[in-house]
């Protein structure tokens, strides 16, 4: 995913269109993961990293996916952050998978 994204720096509106959640959700998960630390303007505009949105969408992951709390997601990127990357990453892949034979499917109805 990081290296889909292009640009050095993201503003938080287009991180949260990336990530799927609200821009409050993601200034409270910069006040609860110590791991977001997106550099602040002289404005104190908030831009993000790519590595940012990579921590951002494991978070994603464990607090909306998995359904974990807020403590526990912590615990678990202390712990286990490498293995959740790649659970995280055979999960895409297995959805980009799952896409692609949809899409076969509907194609092979449509020549019926």
């Amino acid at each position: 995913m990081a290296s889909d994204l292009t640009k050095k720096y993201y503003k938080i509106k287009d991180v949260a269109e990336i990530i799927g959640v609200s821009q409050p959700t993601l200034r409270y998960w910069e006040s609860e993961f110590p791991d977001v630390k997106p550099f602040r303007s002289s404005t104190n505009l908030r831009y993000y990293t790519p590595d940012d949105i990579e921590t951002l969408r494991i978070i994603y992951y464990l607090v909306k996916v998995r359904g974990l709390k807020i403590e526990a997601a912590k615990e678990q990127m202390r712990l286990n952050r490498t293995n959740i990357t790649k659970r995280m990453d055979i999960i895409d892949k297995l959805l980009d998978v799952r896409d692609e034979l949809t899409m076969m499917l509907k194609g092979l109805e449509k020549r019926r």
